[in-house]
C-alpha cells in the first residue's frame, strides 16, 4: 500500500489526481486542505481527510509522518515558505519523496514574446516560486518540481516536458494533463527522480495561450 499525502487538496489539478487514484486500491490518500468543502466529488473511500494549513509546522510534521510521497499544489505569496515547512516536516519524518508544483517562468526560461507577456502578467508570482524552488532543489530530498504552461480545464491528456535547463515550448495544457503526469510519477517514484520539469501540450506555441 503506497501512501500519499496531497498538500492542496482542494486545487484543481489536484481534483484530476485524486480522481484518477480514487479507485486504486494499492493507493491510501491523506487529503490536507483549508476548506474540505472544497472536495467537490467527495473523499475517496481509500482517503482521509484532514483540515489543516501548511505552515503550521507541528500539525504538518504529524501529517507528514509515515507517508511514502508527499505532492504539494499550493499557492499564495508565501509559496516559499510552504516549502520551507514542508521540507522540515519532511526531513523530520524521514520522508524523501516530493511532488511540488510551481510556475513557468521562474528562470526566464521562456522564450520570444511568450517569455515577455508572461513576464508581464505574473510579475509578482514569479519570485517566490522561484524561491520555493531553490528551496527544494538545496533540502536533498527526492524531488520532482513541475512547471506547467498556463492551465485549462479541457478534459484531455496531451503533454510533452522540458528540463530545467531547456528553453520552455508552448503556452498552454490542461490541468489534467499535468495530473495524469502526476499519478505516473506517484505509481512509479522513480521516474522523474530529482528532476525540474515544464510540463505543455505540444503545438501551442504563440504569443500567449489561445484561450486569451
Amino acid at each position: 500500500m503506497k501512501k500519499v499525502l496531497v498538500l492542496g487538496a482542494g486545487g484543481k489539478i489536484a481534483h484530476w489526481v485524486i480522481e484518477m487514484l480514487r479507485s486504486n486500491h494499492d493507493v491510501q490518500l491523506t487529503l490536507f486542505l483549508r476548506h474540505p468543502g472544497k472536495l467537490k466529488e467527495g473523499a475517496p473511500k481509500n482517503s482521509t481527510v484532514i483540515q489543516g494549513d501548511v505552515l503550521n509546522g507541528e500539525q504538518l510534521e504529524h501529517t507528514v509522518a509515515g507517508q511514502d510521497i508527499v505532492y504539494a499544489n499550493l499557492a499564495g505569496f508565501d509559496i516559499d515558505a510552504q516549502a520551507a515547512h514542508i521540507v522540515k516536516a519532511m526531513n523530520a519524518a524521514h520522508v524523501k519523496r516530493l511532488i511540488f508544483v510551481v510556475s513557468l517562468g521562474i528562470y526566464d526560461e521562456v522564450p520570444g514574446e511568450f517569455g515577455a507577456w508572461n513576464r508581464r502578467q505574473i510579475p509578482q508570482h514569479l519570485p517566490p516560486f522561484r524561491r520555493a524552488a531553490d528551496v527544494i532543489e538545496a533540502s536533498g530530498l527526492d524531488y520532482t518540481i513541475l512547471r506547467p504552461a498556463w492551465l485549462t480545464n479541457y478534459d484531455e491528456v496531451d503533454y510533452e516536458t522540458t528540463e530545467r535547463n531547456e528553453a520552455f515550448k508552448g503556452t498552454e495544457v490542461s490541468r489534467k494533463s499535468v495530473a495524469d503526469l502526476i499519478v505516473k510519477i506517484i505509481l512509479s517514484p522513480k521516474l522523474s527522480s530529482r528532476s525540474n520539469l515544464g510540463v505543455n501540450k505540444p503545438n501551442t506555441d504563440g504569443d500567449k495561450p489561445a484561450f486569451l
